[in-house]
């Protein structure tokens, strides 16, 4: 196997404080390994753990406080960005300047939890807000239940100037042979559009928790390799969520192993390329800034 490239960021991992940012989702009985608070504390000895040079933190709430807590987060525990939330239907522009006043160049894209939303197509009908995102060159993540994949197509030629990132690779139901070639025909069409990139991360959610293996997720990353190619391609733990399918040094071992036949650029891009350019990790700071050489 290759050795794993010398810089590995983690483009997707959470903190919470349940106290300030509540998390109703968590079920205590199935799901006891996250039924806890995660702190900066916490990511940094997993950052230490996989040798992992630097971390994107996304919001786990559509809350205002929570988004500048991890903005606040950046240059603490190698933390180079935060993809935070707004109110896509409200006055972008201005919540943006608000974030942007309080912690300059920390914020790097926008979140709104679709996949939780009653509106199953909500995203559809906050297209001016995505593009108001886009306009102040931020990046939108896209975080999507295996249904909802197709209307990550619509967004993507409704909003072309935005840059889309597709979160888990779009959660893709492994263990569900019919709907895997529905998420597999809607993934290939969804890579056509050159303003949408994607996240090796989160999908042994849709493995078996316990007994899933690198095999068992290789048809879904060789999709991924062959739709998006390593050039659109971002790597994120997902933790402390991946603590639940077996924690972040496992999923990052079956990674590697993923990719090891890729050549020595190809992975850089994936482990750290992609996310610091779809990101502008290190360039919104302004001059002089220490974030400027994280």
């Amino acid at each position: 196997m290759s050795a794993a490239p010398t810089e590995l960021i983690d483009a997707h991992a959470h903190v919470w404080d349940r106290r300030a940012t509540p998390q109703p989702w968590i079920d205590p009985d199935t799901m006891a390994a996250i039924d806890q608070d995660f702190s900066l504390a916490d990511l940094a000895e997993v950052r230490t753990e996989n040798q992992i040079t630097g971390t994107v933190l996304v919001q786990s709430a559509h809350s205002a406080g929570e988004t500048r807590s991890l903005c606040a987060a950046v240059d603490h525990h190698s933390v180079l960005g935060a993809v935070g939330w707004v109110d896509l239907a409200g006055d972008v522009p201005g919540q943006l300047a608000a974030i942007e006043s309080h912690a300059p160049g920390a914020l790097v894209g926008i979140r709104h939890l679709a996949h939780q939303d009653p509106d199953p197509r909500v995203l559809l009908t906050l297209t001016d807000g995505i593009m108001a995102v886009g306009a102040a060159r931020l990046a939108v993540d896209l975080v999507l239940r295996p249904d909802q994949l197709d209307q990550a197509v619509a967004l993507a030629d409704a909003c072309p100037q935005v840059t889309l990132v597709l979160d888990h690779l779009g959660n893709p139901p492994l263990l569900d042979g019919e709907a895997l070639r529905a998420w597999t025909a809607t993934l290939t069409e969804l890579a056509q559009r050159q303003n949408v990139v994607a996240k090796l991360s989160g999908i042994t959610m849709g493995a078996d928790h316990q007994t899933w293996t690198a095999a068992d997720l290789e048809p879904v990353v060789a999709t991924a390799l062959t739709t998006f190619g390593p050039g659109r391609l971002l790597l994120g733990t997902d933790w402390p969520v991946v603590r639940l399918t077996g924690g972040a040094t496992r999923w990052l071992a079956a990674v590697h192993e993923l990719l090891a036949d890729l050549t020595e650029t190809e992975r850089a891009a994936i482990c750290a390329g992609t996310a610091r350019r779809v990101y502008q990790l290190g360039r919104r700071a302004p001059a002089g800034s220490d974030r400027a050489h994280a």
